[in-house]
């Protein structure tokens, strides 16, 4: 038994899919940078209310203004300081990456989800149903999105479903293009006629044969979408038309900081500012590194 080599087993797809990934990541190194940043607003998001020294929403007109790392008669540290209200910055800035997070995800769920399936029924059908959808997302690309996103809110009124359902919205006519696109040069391959040939339904053909082939574009569009959207929401958010004022977000606390910017209270813009900034940054820096990582051309370098 000594003298018989053991085979080895041949690495699995996973794992050389996993080990070209960290590969690639180590190789460009600013996806590690944000991965770590995501990680961090992504375990601000989930342990939130934990994390948080205080009630977010909790006044203290007496500790109004205080500055950053200024501590309180009762002990109690503002480490990010207070806003106009005595209410601690680092609370409101934690529980923000929730609703950032949820409505970005959310956003492109609802929005990529309609986009692909219009997508692909345009382009697998043609005629008259691309007809009518492309000429949707042309009739909705007409309008600005921001003026767009204004009208229904003040229609439909704030809170994160209206804000969600909107958002995505307005994101599904790129996700419909790309799948149209990809669909028409897909239909007519070899693979697709053998799933006809072999009786195959409409729709199992449309999700499970042609859907499977083009994910790995959608996957990029949607990274770079979600830093869209948290732009987006953002700046709904400033203008009072995002979610309901007793929820704090990134964007509600910029519209917050502007009484204050002249009386030198910086601190009150510059954190969820940076915040929003690092976390649009690393959503747009991970999207190139998912565009290059999928980019079947680079597979054999790597």
């Amino acid at each position: 038994m000594s003298g018989v080599a053991l085979a080895t087993p041949p690495e699995s797809r996973a794992r050389r899919e996993l080990r070209r990934a960290a590969h690639v990541m180590l190789d460009a190194r600013w996806p590690i940078f944000a991965v770590i940043v995501l990680g961090a607003v992504a375990i601000a998001a989930a342990f939130g209310p934990v994390l948080a020294p205080s009630d977010p929403n909790r006044q203290n007109l007496a500790l109004r203004l205080a500055d950053p790392m200024a501590a309180g008669p009762d002990g109690t540290v503002f480490w990010l300081g207070s806003d106009a209200l005595g209410r601690d910055v680092l609370s409101r800035l934690l529980y923000g990456a929730r609703v950032s997070l949820l409505v970005g995800i959310a956003a492109i769920s609802v929005g990529g989800g309609i986009g692909i399936v219009a997508g692909l029924l345009s382009g697998y059908f043609g005629g008259w149903v691309d007809d009518l959808i492309m000429r949707l997302g042309d009739i909705q690309l007409a309008f600005p999105f921001i003026l767009l996103a204004i009208m229904f809110l003040v229609v439909m009124g704030s809170g994160v479903g209206n804000l969600v359902l909107v958002l995505g919205i307005g994101q599904w006519v790129t996700y419909a293009r790309i799948v149209r696109a990809d669909t028409l040069s897909l239909r007519e391959k070899e693979f697709v006629e053998a799933a006809r040939a072999l009786g195959d339904s409409t729709p199992s053909i449309i999700f499970r044969t042609i859907l499977p082939n083009i994910l790995a574009p959608l996957t990029v569009i949607a990274s770079f979408n979600v830093a869209s959207v948290i732009l987006s929401e953002a700046a709904l958010s400033f203008l009072g038309l995002g979610v309901p004022p007793e929820v704090p977000t990134w964007g509600s606390m910029l519209a917050e900081s502007r009484d204050t910017l002249v009386a030198n209270k910086w601190w009150l813009a510059v954190f969820p500012g940076v915040a929003i900034m690092l976390t649009v940054l690393s959503f747009n820096i991970l999207g190139d590194w998912l565009r290059d990582f999928l980019d079947p051309r680079l597979r054999e370098r790597t």
